[in-house]
């Protein structure tokens, strides 16, 4: 008995998949290069400060423009930081599908994060500076 179901394509010349990479088969993938390595390890830390900053205001998740497809894919915080993650680890991104029914109102994208991130970041260190404001400084009568 097998545990999955016979391709019914096996062995015929016209089958649709046939140009598809199987993802059992023997091939490894080129693991990412240091600098690509580099990169997903800053998205991993950037995603932790997103979430953390627009979680509590409702945001779900990160929404990105897939390059195959042309369309835009949801992405809670968790199945996001899940794919990084496996990217580190097996050098290939998982298969993918459009969300079902997600909310776009609940979604932003990495630069709206970033640039939220940025304003917080902003906001928090304005006036922490070691030269006072020149407008805010007093004199002695």
């Amino acid at each position: 008995m097998h545990d999955e179901p016979i391709d019914p394509f096996n062995g015929d010349p016209a089958d649709p998949t046939a140009g598809l990479d199987d993802p059992g088969d023997d091939t490894t993938p080129d693991p990412l290069t240091d600098v690509e390595r580099q990169d997903v390890l800053e998205d991993l830390a950037d995603l932790e400060i997103y979430q953390a900053l627009l979680a509590p205001i409702g945001v779900r998740g990160l929404v990105i423009e897939c390059e195959d497809c042309r369309e835009p894919h949801y992405f809670d915080w968790d199945l996001l930081r899940g794919n990084l993650r496996h990217l580190l680890n097996s050098g290939r991104p998982r298969v993918h599908e459009p969300a079902y029914d997600p909310d776009p109102d609940h979604y932003v994208t990495w630069d709206y994060a970033r640039g939220y991130a940025d304003g917080v970041h902003d906001t928090l260190t304005e006036g922490t500076e070691d030269d006072p404001d020149p407008g805010t400084a007093t004199t002695a009568d």
